[in-house]
């Protein structure tokens, strides 16, 4: 041990000089003098040098001392400001924010996510990294993701954040070219825009699921498999085939007569949406604040059917 590895010897010496006396610098210190003179004489043995002459008149600093005095107080100072600066770091959110999130949820409702935790924290910047494969973006040192579908990567933290109401839709033109739908099973052979990517609602198998509760699955064939829940639906509005899309994303195509629901009754399982992190990783302040944010902001804005794509 050296006379630098116990910060507390250094202030107790430094208190010592300024209050010139032990007995002063123990009442400022608030601890008892025969303790401070233990502190001394342990910091004296440290330096192997007498730091303070004392007699019963007056107590003088040696040349030792003095040399001592001046590298503690910068010392001392410099971890002060780390400590304040650190201090001040988890008050005041600052720095860089890395996040990720699929391709059209990244565009909308990320986005705006975004924008707002920023508006709220202006020391805080951030970049957006768009990916329909994106689990990859936390080996490439991401902070956070927002991802719809199933999680498979058991190395990230998975924190649920709300679900995406879905269902089936198609161009009038379509619906009328086919015999009328009244059970899952009448889908079969009928074309099909599928979403890529098996965390989402499938390119080879959609499971419907009734008001009632029943479940049935429909093999499909898709005539096109696209990475973008926007691609498809536009898709799907020039008469392509029908397919499983966001409610929020047609509800003005439905309004319009562009699109129509099939099968009403069923439904596709909703789609959970993710706020994912790694768990091995310290988070800075920003990172767990933002993650706090945005399961809070996305509860909310599912709650009220914003606009929120799937993919």
């Amino acid at each position: 041990m050296t006379a630098f590895d116990d910060l507390s010897l250094l202030r107790s010496f430094v208190c010592i000089v300024e209050c010139g006396s032990i007995s002063a610098g123990a009442r400022r210190l608030r601890i008892s003098q025969p303790t401070l003179s233990r502190q001394l004489r342990t910091l004296e043995e440290l330096c192997s040098a007498q730091l303070i002459r004392r007699d019963t008149h007056q107590m003088n600093v040696t040349e030792a001392g003095q040399r001592l005095m001046v590298e503690a107080k910068g010392l001392l100072t410099h971890a002060e400001d780390v400590e304040r600066r650190l201090r001040d770091e988890q008050m005041v959110l600052s720095g860089h924010l890395r996040l990720f999130a699929t391709v059209d949820c990244g565009q909308f409702i990320v986005t705006r996510l975004i924008s707002q935790f920023l508006l709220d924290h202006p020391k805080v910047t951030a970049s957006l990294a768009l990916n329909n494969r994106p689990l990859h973006m936390m080996q490439e040192g991401c902070d956070v993701g927002i991802l719809p579908g199933k999680i498979t990567d058991e190395s990230v933290i998975v924190r649920p954040a709300g679900s995406i109401s879905l269902c089936l839709a198609a161009a009038p033109s379509v619906i009328k070219s086919r015999p009328a739908v009244k059970s899952p099973a009448d889908l079969n052979g009928w074309p099909w825009v599928a979403l890529a990517g098996s965390q989402f609602w499938g390119a080879k198998e959609v499971m419907l699921q009734s008001r009632k509760g029943a479940e049935q699955s429909v093999r499909i064939r898709p005539v096109l498999v696209s990475e973008g829940v926007t691609s498809v639906r536009e898709a799907v509005r020039a008469g392509l085939g029908v397919s499983v899309l966001p409610d929020w994303l047609i509800k003005d195509d439905l309004a319009a007569g562009r699109l129509e629901r099939v099968l009403p009754l069923w439904r596709a399982k909703d789609l959970q949406i993710h706020v994912v992190y790694a768990g091995q990783r310290l988070l800075p302040a920003r990172v767990s604040a933002f993650i706090d944010y945005a399961v809070t902001f996305l509860h909310n804005e599912l709650k009220r059917g914003s606009s929120l794509s799937g993919g």
